[in-house]
């Protein structure tokens, strides 16, 4: 059974769900669309070709400079990854915080 995700992540929901999505064995990858990397990021560059080759389950994570094309095309990155779960980035590069972070509760 394929796990249900929103449409759409921001920021600190990426960062958050990546760290536990991970710590679970589910690869989580921020793509970049526009072939603007975003600083202080682990960014991917889209290429639909190496992205079907991601395991069953991973999750992309899409971005664009605003988040608004990606969002339109999302449901276009569904069908062409329908192994694996698609997301927006809300904002998209333009609202990304370079220096945020999640720090855990051991951490604060």
């Amino acid at each position: 059974m394929k796990r249900e995700f929103p449409n759409e992540w921001t920021q600190e929901e990426f960062l958050r769900n990546k760290t536990a999505l991970e710590k679970k064995g589910i690869k989580v990858l921020l793509i970049d669309t526009i072939l603007s990397p975003i600083e202080h990021a682990d960014t991917v560059t889209y290429n639909p070709v190496e992205l079907k080759e991601e395991a069953e389950g991973s999750v992309f994570v899409f971005y664009c400079d605003s988040g608004k094309a990606t969002m339109n095309r999302l449901e276009e990155y569904k069908r062409r990854f329908p192994a694996q779960h698609c997301i927006s980035l809300k904002g998209g590069r333009g609202y990304w915080r370079k220096h945020f972070q999640i720090l855990d509760d051991k951490d604060e």
